[in-house]
């Protein structure tokens, strides 16, 4: 029963991912060759059917030089394969195809998987991915392993996998001896011309007893040296070449490569953004221009519009009427509409206001994607990162941070050993602010001194760095090198900045928006059972003793914890009100700013890192910040820096 689909591809393509993706089974999964020695099984249920996957290791060539090679080459053979499954690096299309060629040539069908196209795009690759189907005449799919986007696609793509219609020839020579070889084989292999190949180029005869008779052998060896009589060259470097003209042919129908900036100007902007001087002052540029667009315009106008207008005149008030028309229950109308309620709160935080800032911050984070910005970021900051256990990869879901610490939190799976995700996740929670709260926090800030900004500047940065060195030797587990490649400076595709921003905005609807609903839903019954007020009692003598703040703050961070802007706003309302001295208004600033993480946030950590990894977060970030708040609150109140706030 031909119930097996084989998964190959070279090393180093993130096959082991699309294995796992498919089947929910583990399999090693590293980003250097060879790892997946072993083959690994799993299942996969299409409709009724359930097919076995198995994950081969990684090659180059179907002609066996390795134990690798020969494992994988020998799977091809096996009777129950329906299927094979190529996955290939869509920034190495030269690569893949020359591997592709060789699979065409075993006769099954044949899907192509273009893994990492994402990578290609910044690197300027277009893959006309229907004409390269029409060529080959197979299905070809396109994935980004490591978020799982496409391999829906990949997975109905199975039962639509064809024989290949390209017809592989090679020059006259090659071509006679296959001929002679193919006719020399038993029945089940004469319509696998890679087996011809394999034995016209491979001398590992007794590999090939496997499969045929030993008088056979001797006939296909014969055949072997006839042929490499007639040339002077080695016969896999002839087939070899011949293999690159074909693969040159298509490489030139389906691929356009996106012309860079001129190479003056592209070396000069490359090499500005990557000095620690000049590179800095453009990062601080950067910056400057997201918090305008994402903190300012998407924070603030864009929030204000969906908030006030849309959801605050239209939706909410909508439902409110529906619920209290329709609904008896006060249970149900409370759930839904109330203080705590799912419409109310949970979509009005999701979509009102979450949304927008997200939606700008993908968009910001596209052209600097698209750019090749981001890669010489990275490199510039690895030296920093260094200081505090990480790479210069870490600064991509920082700056992500910036924007949304639940989506920081997700993207932090680019790092690649897990002392470095725990350490990323840690720092987000304790130190890096989200857009919505830093606008909240500007806005308090413009009504104190200079002073009291850079005290709360220098705060935030030094516990980024003593944190970050002191997590780092206290977190078991490796670091990983850092490599990055550098790709060229670009003028961004605007078309591909929506495609990418578009993908993104699915997955924060797919992975954060059922967690905003899940934490609410917690809190309405926390507040029901009397818990939230049980918190409050329990956080107020510290509140009020060690912080020397009113005991209303105590709310104030609950309320936090549920959404850090709201938080902050509430303390901004408490000084208007004439509740808070310029030094309880810092000192609660620094508290919230290094106070619990929101509860959506909270809840992608226990879903990232595990609920036992999540709580001693929750718990350490939680004592640190009333411990910094009550020594920053001794300070202010007996030095002189307390007056010049």
């Amino acid at each position: 029963m031909n119930n097996k689909i084989a998964l190959v591809g070279n090393p180093n393509v993130g096959k082991s991912v699309i294995f796992n993706a498919l089947t929910g089974v583990y399999a090693a999964v590293s980003n250097y060759p060879g790892t997946t020695v072993d083959v690994s099984e799993g299942v996969l249920k299409l409709d009724n059917d359930l097919l076995r996957i198995v994950d081969t290791p990684g090659v180059n060539s179907l002609i066996p030089h390795s134990e690798d090679e020969l494992v994988t080459s020998d799977i091809m053979l096996d009777k129950d394969i329906r299927a094979l499954i190529q996955v290939g690096d869509s920034k190495n299309m030269k690569r893949t195809l020359s591997l592709t060629i060789q699979l065409i040539e075993t006769g099954l069908p044949l899907i192509l998987d273009l893994n990492m196209y994402d990578e290609a795009k910044e690197h300027g690759i277009n893959i006309d991915s229907k004409k390269l189907s029409q060529i080959l005449g197979i299905e070809i799919v396109k994935t980004v392993a490591v978020t799982k986007e496409g391999v829906p696609q990949l997975k109905n793509a199975v039962a639509r996998a064809k024989r290949p219609e390209f017809n592989v020839s090679y020059n006259p020579l090659i071509e006679e001896a296959i001929k002679k070889i193919n006719e020399q084989l038993p029945q089940f292999l004469k319509n696998n011309r890679s087996i011809a190949v394999r034995f016209l180029l491979s001398s590992d005869e007794d590999n090939m007893l496997k499969f045929i008779s030993e008088e056979t052998s001797k006939k296909i060896k014969e055949i072997r040296v006839n042929t490499q009589n007639k040339t002077s060259k080695p016969l896999e470097a002839v087939i070899t070449e011949d293999i690159s003209i074909i693969v040159d042919r298509i490489t030139k129908e389906v691929l356009v490569i996106s012309k860079p900036l001129s190479k003056v100007i592209q070396n000069h902007i490359s090499n500005f953004t990557m000095r620690p001087v000049t590179g800095t002052i453009i990062l601080f540029f950067v910056m400057f221009l997201m918090y305008k667009f994402v903190g300012e315009f998407a924070a603030g106008t864009a929030v204000d519009f969906f908030e006030e207008k849309v959801f605050g005149k239209y939706i909410n008030p909508f439902f409110i009427d529906f619920f209290n028309a329709h609904i008896g229950s006060i249970f149900l109308r409370e759930l839904f509409i109330g203080q705590y309620g799912i419409i109310t709160m949970a979509f009005t935080y999701a979509f009102a206001i979450i949304f927008p800032i997200v939606t700008a911050f993908f968009l910001f984070f596209g052209f600097l994607e698209d750019s090749g910005y981001l890669p010489r970021l990275a490199a510039l900051s690895d030296r920093v990162f260094k200081i505090i256990g990480l790479n210069g990869r870490a600064i991509l879901p920082m700056i992500l941070g910036l924007g949304c610490g639940t989506m920081a939190v997700l993207t932090s799976r680019i790092l690649d050993t897990k002392k470095e995700r725990v350490l990323l996740t840690f720092l987000l929670a304790l130190c890096i602010p989200c857009s919505a709260q830093l606008g909240v926090i500007m806005g308090i800030m413009s009504e104190l001194s200079v002073t009291a900004l850079i005290i709360w500047w220098v705060v935030i940065i030094s516990v980024l760095l003593i944190a970050g060195y002191a997590g780092s030797r206290l977190i078991p587990g490796k670091k990983s090198s850092f490599i990055q490649e550098i790709p060229p400076v670009r003028i961004p595709d605007f078309k591909n900045i929506i495609v990418k921003t578009f993908v993104r905005l699915k997955w924060y609807l797919k992975e954060a928006v059922p967690l905003f609903v899940l934490g609410t839903v917690l809190l309405f019954f926390s507040e029901k059972t009397g818990l939230l007020i049980v918190i409050k009692k329990f956080l107020s003598p510290i509140i009020v003793g060690w912080l020397s703040l009113p005991a209303d703050v105590a709310e104030v961070f609950i309320i936090g914890f549920l959404r850090r802007d709201y938080g902050t706003a509430g303390l901004y309302v408490l000084y208007k009100n004439g509740q808070l001295t310029h030094i309880q208004v810092l000192v609660s600033i620094i508290v919230i700013t290094f106070f619990l993480p929101c509860i959506a946030q909270f809840f992608v950590t226990v879903k990232e890192r595990g609920i036992k990894t999540a709580l001693s977060i929750l718990f350490f970030v939680f004592t640190f910040a009333l411990l910094i708040g009550g020594i920053l609150n001794i300070v202010l109140r007996h030095s002189a820096l307390g007056g010049y706030l």
